[in-house]
């Protein structure tokens, strides 16, 4: 019988894509779709340590566009409003129009295209690599994967692309003709709101939320928890890892000796903090610069 790569002398000689493709073989077959079940994830500390927007702030300041002073604010403002252990409406307000007041007139475009470049810098290599096995695993049943969290959509969307997943939920900024505002569309995607994103997504995607899972490392994710049928802790705080063991919720830790010590401080609970660290380094930057 004569081998694929053969052939006759007048016939034209086979190039390297045609007999790589006919070698090819498909290892695994592929997953059958769950269409009803979805899988929701946290994003700072539950699938990277650490805060992904003090990432992006550093990946900005790096090009000039967030001042090292203003970093610093950042990052005292998020360990202050930590080591204070609480969340209040003023946080969470003065947020919503500062939260990116330091992107305002900036282009839609650019601000993807950095996001992109300080993910593959700075924030790669911060991600747990047992919460994206957990991740693949939904993947692998044939499930949507996706991240929900208070960090600006873009850089969501850009972290889910380079993870592989579905997609991602997160904070929007308003925008006209293509320009960033400055202000917000409704609130920080936080508490509750997470919880009415993913309702509202399960309406979207036919979802079943009874099969569905959910993954945090914060109490704050509560309501996003309980609205799934499978709700896990992941690296989870003091009080979300009592309320895991109190109703026999499955709990991954990934943090080990150290490594638990160097994630606490300059990582973000939950949008609390996010709003904390955000209106704090920006209140400070306009007071210093008055």
């Amino acid at each position: 019988m004569r081998r694929f790569w053969q052939r006759d002398k007048d016939e034209d000689p086979v190039s390297a894509g045609e007999a790589a493709a006919a070698a090819a073989a498909v290892s695994e077959p592929l997953p059958d779709p769950d269409p009803s079940a979805a899988a929701f994830f946290d994003v700072d500390n539950t699938m990277m340590r650490g805060a992904s927007i003090y990432y992006f702030a550093r990946g900005l300041a790096s090009r000039k566009l967030f001042t090292m002073r203003d970093l610093a604010m950042f990052a005292w403002g998020q360990a202050a409003f930590r080591l204070r252990g609480s969340e209040n409406a003023e946080h969470i307000s003065s947020a919503r129009e500062a939260a990116l007041a330091f992107v305002a007139g900036q282009k839609v475009t650019d601000l993807v295209r950095l996001s992109e470049e300080i993910y593959d810098e700075v924030m790669a290599d911060r991600i747990w690599h047992g919460t994206r096995t957990l991740a693949l695993q939904h993947l692998d049943a044939g499930q949507q994967v996706w991240l929900v969290t208070a960090t600006p959509v873009e850089v969501a969307r850009t972290i889910a692309h380079r993870l592989g997943l579905t997609g991602a939920l997160g904070t929007v900024a308003e925008t006209k003709d293509g320009v960033y505002t400055g202000r917000l569309v409704g609130n920080l995607l936080h508490g509750p709101a997470k919880s009415e994103a993913v309702r509202a997504l399960a309406q979207r995607e036919g979802l079943d939320l009874s099969r569905c899972a959910a993954y945090s490392d914060s109490i704050n994710d509560l309501p996003m928890l309980t609205a799934v049928g499978h709700p896990h802790a992941v690296n989870p705080d003091g009080d979300l890892r009592d309320h895991a063991k109190e109703h026999e919720w499955p709990i991954h830790d990934f943090r080990t000796g150290r490594k638990v010590t160097m994630v606490a401080l300059p990582a973000a609970a939950g949008a609390g903090a996010l709003a904390g660290g955000v209106a704090a380094g920006i209140a400070l930057r306009k007071h210093y610069r008055s």
